[in-house]
């Protein structure tokens, strides 16, 4: 089987699941994995999907979150989650896509090429801010750039790879009217699923999305704000897809925080009371499976 059939399998397998999910009122879940470590915890765990954060990728590259990734610095990831966790859908995150037609039609061009099973494009304007951001404002950009951005990746991926079309619209204060019409603009405009982002921390903005939601189109959405909304409650309300899109380098750091700081405080990593440290052979066998260690 060459590579692009393979690709297209796994796309096709993630539309199938997605539309079975929508059917059955279930939720799959999709986690962010910014390498191959991610990966492997995210296959054990049992996650349907991957997601290839812009956030996390910035992050790893020291680059803040504003259109600084180019498609080959995500492209090189999509590798990566390929080498180390073959058929899991890997979702990647495109932020805006450049913020033009022309860079769009270039990151579904490379990044279909590289693995990529789905695209999520969002309407934000260039150079874009993160969502939940306050030292800089979020921007809408022009319903119709998002139409045409949408236009040439379909252009570009064919049926090869879904798109994902996210709106900002909540987090720019718009209402969920607004939100909606902007969604159901993109499905109009061949979004194979829609994200609704929202940043209220009660989640009841998210789940009054899902109730309003009228199309066969899948609904996703990132829960980051209200991590309290299990995916099985979400899944009932009327998502098919949640994406965890940062919570491993957030425990990643957080737990190399402690490891660092109890050895300030001990002069030992393996000191009483630290935190635990994975053996070195868990550590080789993420790049040789077969691998064995003395320790």
């Amino acid at each position: 089987m060459t590579v692009a059939v393979e690709e297209a399998v796994v796309s096709s397998r993630l539309a199938q699941s997605l539309s079975r999910a929508e059917a059955e009122r279930t939720a799959l879940r999709a986690v962010g994995a910014a390498s191959a470590l991610s990966a492997r915890v995210a296959i054990e765990a049992g996650f349907d999907a991957l997601w290839v954060s812009g956030l996390e990728v910035s992050t790893s590259l020291g680059l803040p979150d504003e259109n600084v990734l180019g498609p080959r610095d995500l492209a090189d990831v999509v590798s990566v989650l390929g080498r180390s966790a073959a058929g899991l859908p890997v979702i990647v995150d495109i932020d805006n896509a450049g913020g033009s037609v022309a860079t769009a039609h270039r990151f579904g061009a490379d990044l279909t090429a590289a693995g990529a099973a789905a695209l999520c494009l969002e309407d934000s304007t260039y150079p874009k801010v993160n969502s939940f951001a306050e030292h800089r404002h979020q921007q809408l950009a022009e319903t119709a750039l998002m139409v045409d951005q949408l236009a040439a990746l379909r252009e570009v991926t064919a049926t090869q790879t879904l798109l994902i079309a996210r709106t900002e619209m909540l987090i720019c204060g718009g209402t969920l009217p607004e939100a909606l019409e902007r969604a159901h603009t993109y499905t109009e405009a061949g979004a194979d699923a829609v994200l609704v982002h929202s940043k209220d921390r009660s989640g009841t903005q998210a789940l009054e999305t899902a109730a309003a939601w009228n199309s066969r189109v899948p609904l996703v959405t990132v829960p980051t704000a209200f991590p309290h909304h299990g995916p099985k409650q979400l899944g009932e309300a009327g998502f098919s897809l949640v994406i965890y899109a940062n919570q491993f380098t957030r425990a990643a750091l957080a737990a190399m925080t402690a490891a660092a700081a109890h050895f300030a405080a001990t002069g030992s990593f393996s000191a009483p009371g630290g935190p635990p440290l994975a053996d070195v052979q868990t550590l080789l066998r993420i790049g040789n499976p077969s691998a064995r260690s003395c320790l």
